[in-house]
C-alpha cells in the first residue's frame, strides 16, 4: 500500500485499508477519508489523530474501550488482534513468569476499576519491566488526565501501524 494508493482510493477502500490503525474502530479511517490528498505518512496520521480527538467524548472512550488488556484474559486464550498479538509479544508481555501475570492482572483490575477503561501504553516502544513501570505511576492520576494519556498512546500505536502498512 503506497500514500498514491491511499489518496485516490474510494472511501471504502481507504476504510478498508486503515480500518485496523484504530483498535477495533474503523470509523476513524473513514472519517479522515474526506481529507485527501496527504502529503505523507505524517500528515496522514495527523488527519487521523485529529478525527480522533475531534470526536465526542463518548465515541473516545468506546475506542479506548476497544483496547484489550496488556497480557489479558484476550491474550492468555488467543483472541488478540494479529496487530495487538505481535505488539504485546514485541514487549515481552507473551513470555510472563506467574508472578509478572499476577502483577499485571492486579494493576489492570485496579486501573480499569478506577477509571473504567484499559490501560494503554504502546507496547512496541516498551519493555515489561517500563510497562508496569508506567501502570504503577498512573494509577494515581485523576481519570481526565488518564483519558489524554490513553488517546496519545493510541495516537503511538496509530502511526506505528501505518508505517507498517506503507512499508509494504
Amino acid at each position: 500500500m503506497t500514500l498514491a494508493d491511499l489518496n485516490t482510493a474510494d472511501r471504502a477502500a481507504f476504510t478498508a485499508a486503515l480500518g485496523h490503525l484504530f483498535e477495533h474502530s474503523p470509523w476513524v479511517a473513514e472519517e479522515t477519508w474526506p481529507r485527501r490528498p496527504f502529503r505523507d505518512a505524517a500528515h496522514l496520521h495527523a488527519g487521523l489523530c485529529g478525527t480522533m480527538l475531534a470526536a465526542a467524548p463518548e465515541r473516545q472512550l468506546a475506542l479506548i474501550r476497544a483496547h484489550p488488556d496488556l497480557a489479558g484474559r484476550l491474550a492468555q486464550q488467543k483472541k488478540l488482534t494479529a496487530e495487538s498479538n505481535r505488539e504485546q509479544a514485541s514487549a515481552g508481555l507473551d513470555q510472563l513468569t506467574d508472578a509478572e501475570l499476577a502483577e499485571f492482572t492486579r494493576l489492570n483490575d485496579a486501573y480499569k476499576a478506577k477509571f473504567g477503561f484499559p490501560f494503554i501504553i504502546c507496547a512496541r516502544l516498551n519493555a515489561k519491566s517500563a510497562i508496569l513501570a508506567a501502570m504503577h505511576a498512573r494509577l494515581p492520576h485523576d481519570a481526565v488526565t488518564e483519558h489524554a494519556a490513553a488517546l496519545a498512546e493510541i495516537g503511538k500505536i496509530a502511526q506505528l501501524r501505518l508505517q507498517d502498512l506503507l512499508k509494504t
